[in-house]
């Protein structure tokens, strides 16, 4: 059947009574031709919130919103026009779009999980070749968090590796090294670092890697390195997620904000406390996952079960917002929550590395000696908690860790 596609700011102009008009001529059109379908992308251009004190807009933008809603209501049910329209940022429409009788049925496209992942990934390699028995239910498994958008771009850019190396296929090494480049960023080899620098980088990376081991409930350590990638990365540590996971216990946040304090605490042993800024990403990081747990979540026993962080919607429309809503002796109690969170976690991170010096020296030279070092190379970066597999040199991706030092 007949199918108008238009985008939401094609409706709207710098004259007043234009935008209007045009919603007009599309549902003429869309009578004319019926049984049809009408879509339109990016709505919120179109149909933002005229809430006082909101979003605002223009008397243009109004009188084209308005429009829109009129033609709504004017549908026949026998006419057989079709409304649909997309948007990521629903939490900005105006209440009147989503109301019953207009935009009433909405569906959430959402990240896809593991099995999508497959039959994305079956779409995006038809256009390249593989090399004979890779399996495409492993890469899956390496990039949970990953949208269709990054799954096309990491084929395209393991055929860019394959292209390089003058391969006529594909690999599962082209893969992982992919995405390596998409979450970790490119190497740079360039930037060269002294000895005293690299064996500082080399600790710390080293300490996240046990203290990941070390821990129930991690994503095994897959990876570290001391090649320099990115902006800001002197050296990185890769986890491999085992399967998708929706929902994180306290005491999962709490190994997590270990893991990250785990380069902090080798510093610390190594260096006589003699802390660098190696960890800022891991502080910052670190902090964020204990305020959620404090503000949020309900989990610390003295702030109270309760939230005191702004709602999601609100959270959306602001999202570098940190603002906390409670009162100031409140206030003052959810930090020291927060500090206490990421005090515990270091001194439970120094005390396993502490426990683990051996391991820690061994694996910080071996790190010098190579640059990167797998769970191959290093087994006791193994979880003791996770069965080792046979495809335990693949690096992990998306929504895996990794703790850079900037």
């Amino acid at each position: 059947m007949p199918f108008f596609s238009i985008s939401g700011s094609e409706f709207i102009e710098m004259f007043v009574g234009v935008g209007a008009a045009r919603v007009r001529d599309l549902f003429e059109q869309a009578r004319k031709a019926a049984p049809c379908i009408i879509f339109i992308d990016e709505l919120d251009a179109l149909g933002r919130s005229r809430a006082p004190g909101g979003f605002g807009g223009t008397d243009e933008k109004e009188q084209t919103l308005n429009q829109l809603l009129a033609e709504l209501d004017g549908f026949d049910p026998t006419a057989g026009v079709i409304l649909l329209a997309a948007t990521n940022r629903p939490e900005i429409l105006d209440p009147a779009l989503l109301r019953a009788g207009r935009f009433d049925r909405q569906v959430l496209v959402d990240r896809p999980d593991r099995r999508g992942r497959l039959e994305i990934l079956k779409v995006h390699v038809r256009k390249v070749q593989l090399a004979p028995g890779l399996d495409l239910d492993a890469i899956a498994q390496l990039t949970p968090g990953f949208t269709g958008a990054d799954l096309a771009n990491l084929v395209n850019e393991a055929a860019i590796v394959a292209t390089r190396r003058n391969a006529q296929s594909i690999s599962l090494n082209d893969f992982t090294e992919a995405i390596e480049r998409i979450v970790a960023g490119l190497e740079k080899k360039s930037r060269v670092l002294n000895q005293e620098e690299r064996r500082r980088v080399a600790y710390h990376e080293m300490g996240h890697a046990l203290v990941a081991a070390s821990l129930p409930g991690i994503d095994p350590v897959q990876k570290v390195s001391i090649i320099p990638r990115g902006v800001g990365a002197l050296g990185y540590t890769i986890q491999r997620p085992t399967e998708d996971r929706f929902l994180l216990n306290r005491s999962n946040l709490k190994n997590r904000i270990a893991v990250l304090m785990g380069g902090r605490a080798a510093e610390q042993l190594v260096f006589d406390g003699d802390i660098s800024t190696g960890a800022a990403d891991d502080l910052q990081r670190a902090t964020e996952i204990a305020l959620e747990m404090v503000t949020r979540y309900g989990m610390d026993e003295t702030v109270g079960q309760r939230t005191y962080a702004p709602t999601s919607q609100q959270f959306l429309l602001v999202p570098t917002s940190k603002h906390v809503e409670a009162a100031e002796i409140t206030s003052r109690e959810i930090d020291i929550a927060v500090r206490d969170l990421l005090d515990k976690a270091l001194e439970r991170a120094s005390e396993i590395l502490r426990r683990r010096r051996n391991d820690l020296d061994a694996g910080a030279d071996l790190l010098l000696k190579r640059e990167t070092v797998t769970a191959d190379d290093f087994p006791t970066m193994r979880s003791a908690n996770v069965q080792s597999e046979p495809r335990v040199a693949v690096v992990p991706a998306g929504a895996g860790t990794i703790e850079s030092t900037s």
